[in-house]
Formats: structure tokens, C-alpha cells, sequence
């Protein structure tokens, strides 16, 4: 049996969550109406990304959310970049893109870097759905060309399976610039990672 799980943000519950990336900054806007208009979901994120790209993210039951990425991918046309639905998301997935984890002990590190935002967080997903880790951080795509990572934390065990899940979900799509983990990181360097 699937567990039912639910992104809370402020006063809202999703089940599911599903992004579209475009190139094209003018044309995202476009698609982010279209969306919105073309089933019952809840507007999570909309904005700009390096290089010039802009994010649209949904939330919402799962039938909602599946029909406005369709609308997105459809709309989007040639200027799609990339695109997901995640129709049961983990619940520490959001808490990652916005920076308000819980802080692990010092533990080992992973980290996956991709070209699009939308299969980091798919990553993201897979990895923390895979093995006891924590995500410590989602970056999406500022001031580093596009790409996006997320840094998760663990025991090496966890941390591994999860990295290479991960890396194979990223992998799938293309995706994937590149993976590691760190099995016991150098005090300052964890500081660095959880500050």
C-alpha cells in the first residue's frame, strides 16, 4: 500500500507536485496562466532561472496536477526544457528548495548535479524515497549556468544507495552532470554544507 503523502506550504496540503521548465522567460509566464486555468491546483513557485529560464511549479491532487502539466508541456511546445510529476512527493522535498531542513549531525555527504532544475528535484524525490538520509539543500539554477543540485546527508550506506538512485533517476533524462558522496567530510567543509 502507497502511503498518501502531502506538501505542506503555509496553510496548504498537495499531494502531488509537477514542474515545467522553459526557455524562454516571456513564454513561461505564458504557460504559468495556462496552467493555472486549466485545473484546480495551487501555485507553488513561478519564476526566473539561470540561464534565462523560468520554472513553473504546481501542486494539488493528482488528476489536477497531471492535467496542468499537460497543459505546460503542451503550451510550452519547442521552449519546454524539461518537466515532471511527482504524484505522491515526499514531504521533505519542498523544505529542501526552501532552505528550512533540519540540520543533521555531521554525518556523510552526497551531493547529484544536473542541467535542469526539474530532474534535480526528481532526484531529490527518488533519493530521500529510497534511503534514510536528509536533504540538506536543493539549489535551483542561480548564478551557476543553469544547473541545479541538491546535497543530501546520511550514514555512508544511506548516502550511497540514495546517490546512486538518484543518479540513475537524473541519468534517465539526461540529465546528470554529476554525482559523489563524501563518506565522513572534513568539520569546516560540513559547516560550510549546513550554514
Amino acid at each position: 500500500m502507497v502511503s498518501q503523502s502531502r506538501v505542506i506550504t503555509g496553510v496548504k496540503t498537495y499531494n502531488a507536485i509537477g514542474m515545467v521548465e522553459l526557455s524562454s522567460i516571456a513564454k513561461g509566464m505564458q504557460v504559468t496562466d495556462f496552467m493555472l486555468k486549466s485545473a484546480n491546483v495551487g501555485l507553488l513557485m513561478a519564476k526566473t532561472v539561470c540561464p534565462g529560464k523560468y520554472v513553473v511549479m504546481v501542486g494539488g491532487d493528482v488528476a489536477a496536477v497531471t492535467q496542468a502539466i499537460s497543459t505546460g508541456e503542451h503550451q510550452g511546445g519547442t521552449l519546454l526544457v524539461d518537466s515532471f510529476l511527482l504524484a505522491n512527493v515526499h514531504p521533505d522535498v519542498l523544505p529542501a528548495i526552501s532552505g528550512v531542513t533540519d540540520m543533521p549531525d555531521k554525518q556523510a555527504v552526497g551531493v547529484i548535479e544536473t542541467f535542469s532544475v526539474a530532474a534535480c528535484i526528481e532526484a531529490a524525490d527518488c533519493a530521500v524515497k529510497t534511503a534514510n538520509i536528509t536533504l540538506i539543500r536543493l539549489h535551483m539554477a542561480y548564478g551557476i549556468g543553469g544547473k541545479c543540485y541538491v546535497v543530501m546527508s546520511g550514514d555512508v550506506a544511506g548516502v550511497t544507495t540514495a546517490t546512486q538512485a538518484a543518479s540513475e533517476s537524473a541519468g534517465e533524462k539526461g540529465a546528470l552532470v554529476y554525482s559523489m558522496v563524501v563518506p565522513n567530510p572534513h568539520p569546516e567543509f560540513w559547516q560550510q554544507l549546513v550554514s
